[in-house]
């Protein structure tokens, strides 16, 4: 690791560990080691029984988490909610569209407001990038706050909930894995995310597969494997992760058609076919089925997407529990 980023990454968990080392904030997966992402991976573990059925807790009773979805989300907003009331609390939902901040109340003024009602947490999901982190240190620092995404720039309980299924239903440790990411790769947090506890957590062999308009530029000093011929870059792969590709990119210079793409990019049986047969086929949803990937491979027997949703409930568990303790702590302290 460079000093530069070795320096980027303490900057980056000051604002999420408390002293102790535990997470007080989870904002990205950049700046946490490899133990404190298996530390969430394990957490997330024991809130499965014997029988692989979520379970319930009184670790957040009595503590007030307020969801701040500034952006639509069906699937994130839902299982952060359900994964609340698993862990005891008491839930309110700020409803965005009436809310003071379109009044012209500076987002600050309604936080303060907000964190005045004894709230305990924030669950934030925001179009600018940096949005938690800005809640984090420079308005609400004694609030929990938990990144549900930014902008371009992050998604943490995604990129822990994928972590948690490839460590459920892999067939060999991360060390060992080859995963290949497919999609648009430049406008992804999740793709952010994902590349980034893969690379902490050890993976070595993390390919990203994309036309050349949907890559960042200088993909390649992300130390990932770059590709665009998706029958190449899937080869004994272990795991296959699609992205979602954003309807306002299709008809644009970036995307000529759904067509094409599925076409050039589809996830589909015959390209599975040339990764390991015991390949996980993964997407964070929502899928645009015949676009991203064949209703066939989506419902196959690879396939290990219904089981991220439900493990996305177990990791939000986790890492609101485990941010709420380092709260407790730091207050005690």
């Amino acid at each position: 690791m460079t000093t530069v980023q070795a320096r980027l990454n303490a900057q980056l968990a000051q604002p999420q560990l408390a002293d102790d080392g535990g997470i007080r904030h989870f904002l990205g997966v950049e700046g946490l080691s490899r133990t404190q992402l298996e530390n969430i991976i394990d957490k997330a573990m024991g809130y499965f029984d014997d029988g692989g059925r979520l379970i319930n807790t009184d670790e957040l009773a009595g503590k007030t988490v307020m969801n701040l979805f500034f952006e639509n989300s069906t699937r994130t907003r839902t299982t952060f909610e359900a994964a609340q009331k698993r862990l005891g609390a008491n839930v309110l939902n700020l409803d965005i569209a009436r809310s003071s901040t379109n009044k012209g109340e500076t987002l600050r003024d309604t936080l303060w407001n907000l964190e005045a009602m004894s709230a305990d947490m924030f669950v934030v999901r925001h179009s600018a990038s940096g949005a938690a982190h800005f809640m984090a240190t420079e308005v609400t620092p004694n609030v929990a706050i938990i990144n549900a995404g930014d902008g371009w720039h992050a998604h943490p309980t995604q990129a822990m909930l994928d972590m948690l299924t490839i460590h459920r239903e892999a067939k060999k440790p991360f060390d060992e894995l080859s995963v290949a990411i497919i999609g648009d790769i430049k406008h992804s947090r999740v793709a952010r995310s994902d590349i980034a506890a893969l690379q902490t957590l050890g993976v070595k062999d993390i390919r990203v597969i994309a036309p050349k308009t949907l890559l960042p530029k200088g993909i390649g000093r992300y130390g990932v494997a770059v590709f665009e011929d998706i029958d190449k870059g899937v080869v004994d792969a272990d795991v296959i992760i699609g992205l979602r590709i954003q309807n306002e990119r299709i008809g644009s210079p970036l995307l000529p058609s759904t067509s094409e793409y599925f076409k050039m990019y589809g996830i589909t049986e015959s390209r599975v076919a040339k990764a390991r047969p015991s390949a996980l086929i993964m997407h964070p949803g929502p899928m645009n089925r015949g676009v991203e990937i064949a209703s066939s491979v989506a419902d196959g027997e690879q396939s290990v997407i219904l089981k991220q949703v439900n493990n996305g409930i177990a990791v939000r568990m986790a890492v609101m529990a485990m941010a709420m303790a380092g709260q407790d702590r730091a207050k005690l302290g």
